[in-house]
């Protein structure tokens, strides 16, 4: 124990992005599946895994205390992150990893959008700025693809709403998956019998294949543990960086690895991104060290100094 309380925190953030980075490659493996019954045999084995988690750290009870608002709000969080993931392994099987990478890029843009149109929230100038130069390269992204970039932007809106939902929920990160897998269990087993019974089950065409599918429960339940310990040992800012690791490393398999195509004009939809998102991350920054400095303690001689 003494071990990982001694790790630094963001070895711990930088563990889980990275993970998450590298999920077109994993995920590119189910391609022998559809998306809905790779989302399905997720939830199944996700769930299971964290049960046992609950069960070996003596947390199980804990479930029973659960009242039934937080569990409506765990339902629309798990509805949200099963439409998340769905799109996601859909994007990733069908050759759009680039545009999966571009939905966790516009993430922060429409988690802040959400909080105007939600809560009220007011906006500096550098925050709209940022948003405005983000509505710009969806645009400029329409005109390069033909069509909204509707994958990148299902994404984006639906991770934006899981986290609005994770923002106001009474559970901590264990309870809480918990929680949101056994909400989508019923529906999930009910699809994986239902695949079973007419013989469209690729859980069952070979044990390499079975393996894949069971895997996924580690594969998703690691690097939100990771994050969870991070979280509560990093700077809010700090992960704010860290966070855009996974799109970036996304994006670099989608080009350098399956050669998605990168026209001229999508480049510049992206540099019109990455422009957003250097104006809102040192804008979040600055704010970030004000607000420290003026909740330093002051004394006689002057602001208390950092040690």
């Amino acid at each position: 124990m003494r071990r990982i309380t001694a790790v630094p925190g963001v070895a711990f953030g930088t563990s889980a992005f990275l993970i998450w980075g590298l999920f077109p490659a994993f995920f590119g493996l189910l391609a022998f599946a559809g998306p809905a019954e790779v989302v399905a045999q997720r939830i199944v084995w996700t769930l299971l895994l964290v049960l046992v988690v609950l069960a070996l750290t003596g947390r199980l009870r804990e479930m029973r205390g659960i009242d039934a608002r937080t569990w409506r709000m765990a339902a629309v969080a798990s509805a949200a992150l099963s439409i998340n993931w769905g799109t996601y392994v859909f994007g990733v099987i069908s050759g759009h990893v680039v545009e999966c990478a571009l939905g966790y890029f516009i993430n922060p843009l429409v988690t802040v959008a959400f909080g105007v149109a939600i809560f009220r929230e007011r906006l500096a100038r550098a925050q709209w700025a940022a948003l405005g130069l983000g509505a710009i390269a969806v645009a400029v992204l329409t005109l390069d693809y033909g069509r909204p970039p509707v994958i990148a932007l299902v994404l984006a809106c639906s991770f934006a709403t899981y986290g609005l939902v994770k923002k106001v929920i009474r559970l901590d990160a264990v309870r809480g998956i918990a929680a949101e897998g056994m909400v989508a269990a019923p529906f999930a087993l009910g699809f994986i019998l239902v695949l079973a019974l007419t013989g469209r089950s690729a859980f069952g065409s070979g044990p390499a294949n079975a393996a894949l599918m069971v895997s996924t429960g580690p594969v998703t339940l690691v690097p939100l543990l990771l994050f969870a310990i991070a979280a509560q040992r990093v700077p809010l800012s700090t992960m704010g960086l860290l966070q855009y690791l996974t799109p970036a490393l996304q994006m670099a398999w989608g080009v350098a690895v399956v050669h998605e195509p990168m026209p001229a004009s999508r480049w510049a939809g992206f540099a019109l991104i990455w422009a957003a998102l250097a104006i809102f991350t040192a804008d979040a920054l600055v704010r970030t060290r004000r607000t420290r400095r003026f909740a330093a303690p002051v004394t006689e001689e002057g602001p208390a100094q950092a040690r």
